[in-house]
């Protein structure tokens, strides 16, 4: 049997990520969870036309439920009149005792529940929910003089082989 002349996409299973909660919040703890999707959305996530930057969860107080708030997954371009709205509230899939615990982290003053990360296993979207309290800026800084004297370490290491 003749091999197929169609070369598969490079990247079927794409990791997005929000790089900028990482430079302007402290993450304490991670947390994967499952998000709830129309057919349409799983189409998006995998052409990698998702937004984070913005996202945030919330534990909803009379269901007891997690929700996941203003993460942009663009309209796709070839579902006709059966689209999806890009900003709406998804639900988030976890144990109740996860929910519990992530509520208690969040109810204290300073921090709150951002999206990391959205990424495929074993065919089903996952979420990577990061607990997070902000940086003031000076810390900002520290971390990117910390990041600086790390790049030139590493360069002056490797110039300078015996």
């Amino acid at each position: 049997m003749a091999k197929s002349k169609h070369k598969k996409p490079a990247n079927l299973n794409p990791r997005i990520e929000n790089r900028r909660a990482r430079h302007d919040y402290h993450i304490l703890e991670k947390l994967e969870t499952g998000i709830v999707l129309q057919g349409t959305e799983v189409k998006s996530i995998r052409l990698g036309q998702v937004s984070l930057a913005e996202g945030f969860a919330r534990v909803d107080p009379r269901s007891g439920e997690l929700y996941l708030h203003n993460v942009e997954i663009a309209p796709y371009p070839h579902a006709g009149i059966n689209q999806h709205g890009p900003k709406q509230s998804r639900k988030l899939l976890a144990h109740k005792r996860e929910i519990d615990k992530l509520a208690g982290f969040s109810a204290s003053k300073g921090t709150t529940l951002i999206p990391l990360a959205i990424y495929f296993v074993r065919g089903k979207a996952k979420l990577e929910l990061g607990v997070a309290e902000g940086k003031k800026t000076h810390d900002k800084r520290q971390d990117i003089k910390k990041r600086d004297a790390d790049r030139d370490m590493r360069r002056a290491m490797t110039r300078k082989k015996i």
